[in-house]
């Protein structure tokens, strides 16, 4: 959809697309889209990148359970998702938090997990999308009725050949044989079939050439049957399979032959299972992918070098949520495609920095829920220059250095540090691009050492809110209501820079940095009385810089 550069709006609806790509709609004056009533299981953030006038989209009666943050149209003002079957768990959050910042209003309600059942999307609160164990899931999912979740496609009328106790649409090219208490695959269904859906049948067990007839076949859902053992070629034939969803069934390991015979699988849920360790060696026949999740799985480690550029190298987003992970090797996650990384919620301690030295183009990183105490200087150094997303909310973090975020600019769009035990921040007014802030529940010290904190979220065009945790008395006030800061010295400046514009030997440089660096903060002038004593063990001609410092202080 590129070659009709004037149109306003396109009307799409009752075609049976399954997906839609990257940049697949390249409208530059184009207000309206409509594509409702469709066949769409995905489209990519980047999908309509190049629509940058899109102001109403329409993804209406689709079989979208899930749906990422797009990117790139920024006039949006309406998105529907009316009719579809939208699981609104931690995968929805994005969007939710995408929508109130850009304040685009979402249509559309959800099925599942049952306590947001047919709760409005534009009404659930971010904090309540969330993942359950696996216990609660699996649990959910067996209380859940059938009458009260929307299937992903409707049961259709059997059109042709079909096999038992399935229905096939061939006009639709759909198929589904959802919960009919299957044990074996079905065979048979029409050649067209491009959506099939086995989700919540007693597989088990999945043999070699499980899947014959199904070339066609784009989309393949298996979630929640059962599943703990995948025999090498089980999706042999499967040339045209793009999505496969392995999701919340009992796979320990992947043979390394497991999805040989469908090289186009471009997004790969794995999420749910028992995996011990990374599948590199069942990846490396898939050169494609593009999206994998292992989310809430067991997995200890990420090891060794080269794990995903000789296994995966167009890997672009990689979602390793809620496992055990208590490493990552150096050069594991080397990658020059890499742009997502989710590694929140497992037993980290430090930050990965030397992991991360090679993922360039790395634009989202989600740490948050490591056991991380303290964020070292230049931690996010390797990837400053396309860093835009970094969440560190809830790892009791205590301290960060002053050099922490050292390297990172406009570029970082978002920046969220909820819930640590943090007293300061590193100075943040380099980032200048930041569209989304979060410093809530950190018990900050609001003292005279908080100043350049609070002048710099009064420069900001949106709220921040942080409050104080200390001292005592002001203990819950939002730093930007409390009067302490109307007592802090104001700037001095002046004097400052003439003490770094003045000549000096290159000796006294030191001095003259941490001077200018706690100009405004009574408590430490006496840093450069320590280092008077230098200039008196050189030559007699350097005595006479001392008493020019020495001055300065008084000033100050």
């Amino acid at each position: 959809m590129s070659r009709l550069p004037e149109v306003t709006r396109l009307d799409m609806s009752h075609n049976p697309m399954t997906y839609l790509g990257e940049e697949s709609v390249s409208m530059v004056k184009l207000t309206h889209l409509y594509l409702d009533h469709m066949s769409l299981q995905d489209l990519s953030d980047q999908a309509l990148s190049r629509a940058p006038l899109l102001s109403h989209l329409d993804l209406s009666h689709n079989q979208l359970r899930y749906l990422e943050p797009l990117k790139g149209p920024y006039e949006l003002k309406s998105l529907n998702l009316t009719g579809n079957p939208l699981y609104c768990n931690c995968f929805m959050r994005p969007l939710r938090e995408w929508a109130r910042v850009r304040n685009v209003k979402l249509l559309g309600a959800c099925v599942g997990p049952p306590h947001l059942s047919q709760e409005p999307l534009q009404s659930v609160a971010p904090l309540d999308l969330r993942c359950r164990s696996r216990g609660e899931v699996l649990k959910e999912e067996f209380e859940l009725e059938p009458t009260e979740s929307a299937p992903p496609t409707a049961k259709p009328k059997p059109k042709g050949k079909c096999p038992e106790n399935c229905d096939c649409d061939v006009e639709a090219q759909h198929a589904t044989c959802e919960d009919r208490g299957h044990t074996k695959v079905p065979r048979g269904f029409p050649a067209k079939t491009q959506m099939l859906d086995l989700r919540s049948n007693h597989f088990h067990h999945l043999p070699a050439n499980s899947f014959p007839g199904t070339s066609q076949v784009v989309s393949l859902h298996l979630e929640f049957c059962k599943i703990h053992e995948i025999e090498g070629g089980a999706f042999r034939g499967m040339k045209s399979l793009f999505y496969l969803y392995l999701s919340e069934n009992d796979i320990t390991s992947l043979d390394p032959g497991t999805f040989s015979g469908a090289p186009k699988l471009n997004y790969l849920h794995l999420e749910g299972n028992r995996l011990l360790q990374f599948p590199g060696s069942a990846l490396a026949l898939l050169p494609s992918l593009f999206v994998l999740h292992l989310e809430r799985n067991a997995i200890s480690k990420l090891e060794p070098a080269g794990l995903l550029s000789s296994k995966t190298p167009k890997l672009r987003e990689l979602y390793l949520t809620n496992n055990t992970i208590t490493s990552v090797a150096k050069g594991s996650l080397d990658s020059a495609f890499l742009g997502t990384l989710h590694l929140d919620s497992n037993q980290l301690k430090e930050i990965p920095t030397h992991a991360l030295s090679r993922a360039a183009n790395l634009e989202e990183l989600n740490l948050s829920q490591n056991s991380i105490r303290y964020v070292g200087p230049n931690a996010f150094q390797p990837i400053s220059q396309s860093l835009q997303r970094l969440y560190m909310d809830q790892m009791g973090v205590e301290k960060m250095s002053l050099d922490a975020l050292r390297g990172l600019g406009p570029g970082l769009k978002a920046l969220t540090v909820r819930g640590n035990q943090l007293t300061e921040l590193p100075d943040l007014s380099p980032l200048t691009g930041l569209e989304v802030v979060d410093l809530k529940e950190n018990p900050l010290l609001c003292d005279c050492a908080l100043l350049p904190l609070r002048r710099w979220m009064e420069k900001l065009k949106f709220e921040v809110i942080a409050t104080c945790g200390q001292p005592f008395e002001i203990r819950g006030q939002k730093v930007r209501d409390v009067p302490v800061f109307k007592s802090c010295t104001e700037s001095v400046s002046p004097p400052d820079e003439k003490v770094v514009t003045a000549p000096r030997p290159p000796k006294v440089k030191k001095p003259k940095a941490s001077v200018s660096k706690v100009s405004g903060v009574k408590a430490r002038p006496a840093k450069p009385k320590a280092k008077l004593p230098k200039p008196t063990k050189k030559k007699p001609q350097r005595k006479s810089v001392a008493p020019k410092v020495t001055k300065n202080q008084k000033t100050l």
